[in-house]
């Protein structure tokens, strides 16, 4: 299992779609997903430390896991099955429960949890996020540039079914 980060959030005003990306904290590798616009609004107001003035639905489940004594550890990404990833919350006492991605990503931003992933879903989903210091220290940059062309190329014209949903 690997800690991740929102790397990015893009819309695609086209489809009306938005892609979340995820990158490992300690390696190269990423996760795109498709989300919602709901979703992605969470995600965006959380990684603005924005407050609505009254709570979305994330923060009101947060909110609530609170108030009952209970605290999220981690969220996870389990599963990639048949284009669609699975989540699960994972809870004090290792209750686990099911969820969207997204709507994890969200809850996990707003109570500052740590996001993970399964090694199995990076080795089938995961794609090379190559950074700006990857390119100062690679003895190859034009290499490592064109590569990262490539990936912002492909994400400019990627839609929802090169990534299943979320």
């Amino acid at each position: 299992m690997r800690e991740m980060f929102v790397a990015g959030l893009q819309v695609d005003e086209e489809a009306s779609e938005h892609l979340l990306v995820l990158q490992e904290r300690e390696g190269k590798r990423g996760l795109a997903l498709w989300i919602g616009a709901p979703e992605a609004v969470a995600i965006a107001v959380e990684q603005q430390g924005t407050r609505p003035e009254r709570p979305l639905t994330h923060s009101l489940l947060g909110d609530t896991v609170q108030a009952f004594g209970r605290s999220l550890e981690r969220v996870i990404i389990t599963d990639l099955r048949e284009g669609t990833f699975y989540a699960e919350l994972v809870f004090d006492g290792d209750v686990r429960v099911s969820a969207r991605p997204s709507d994890s990503v969200a809850l996990a931003l707003n109570l500052g949890v740590a996001i993970h992933a399964e090694e199995a879903v990076l080795d089938e989903a995961g794609v090379l996020v190559v950074t700006e210091s990857d390119r100062d220290t690679d003895a190859e940059g034009a290499d490592a540039e064109e590569e990262v062309r490539q990936f912002r190329e492909f994400l400019d014209s990627a839609t929802p079914e090169d990534f299943g949903s979320n």
